[in-house]
């Protein structure tokens, strides 16, 4: 829960940081926060990870992943965006537990608007980041049993983000938000592709708009 936490402050951040500059000239903003999936091959790979002559396969990239982003619309089309996406649980990396985390920054272009729908296509710069810890659990007679998590590494890649998206407004400022993300992720040995497709269906608040 403190890390769970601990990732919605410092991605809010992170996206308000990236973003504030553009939003003193912006025509138009809109901020959002979705759930979803992203998914991977296994790299098909046996680790004896502790030495032990124990083997342990690694395995498919997937589960529920939370989206947090946001775009500040410059012109009537062009704009930029700030996107973070993380698992929001930890799952078994051949005998450790891992949680992977998408960051990037994008242009933004937004073709047409309606009323009630206005698309989206971003491209940009990011990364990915891989952290690594393991869990252990103690007990003894006074204190019971404790579980304790100890970060173990963390593997950094770079990435090219592209993304689709649509905001389906239900008010004038409310909307709802499917995206498809595709991140390709230069050298990810840990899963079986570099293309890692992430699906999402968000909520949003657009500002300044008429």
């Amino acid at each position: 829960m403190k890390f769970n936490k601990a990732i919605c402050v410092s991605t809010g951040l992170f996206v308000a940081s990236l973003l504030t500059p553009s939003l003193v000239m912006a025509q138009g903003a809109n901020v959002y926060f979705g759930l979803g999936t992203a998914t991977d091959t296994s790299s098909n790979q046996l680790i004896d990870t502790f030495g032990t002559g124990d083997v342990f396969g690694t395995p498919k990239l997937g589960g529920t992943f939370a989206h947090v982003g946001g775009t500040a619309m410059l012109t009537k089309h062009y704009g930029v965006g700030a996107d973070v996406s993380w698992r929001a649980g930890k799952a078994d990396y051949a005998g450790l537990l891992y949680r992977p985390l998408f960051y990037n920054l994008d242009g933004v272009w937004q073709p047409f608007t309606t009323k009630r729908f206005e698309p989206e296509i971003h491209a940009g710069l990011g990364g990915m980041r891989l952290a690594y810890s393991y869990s252990q659990t103690q007990c003894d007679p006074f204190g019971g049993c404790q579980t304790s998590n100890q970060s173990v590494t963390n593997s950094s890649h770079f990435q090219v983000h592209f993304s689709g998206a649509a905001r389906l407004y239900v008010t004038d400022h409310v909307f709802v938000r499917p995206n498809v993300d595709l991140h390709h992720v230069s050298n990810l040995f840990q899963f079986g592709n570099n293309w890692v497709p992430e699906y999402s269906l968000g909520v949003g608040y657009s500002f300044g708009r008429e």
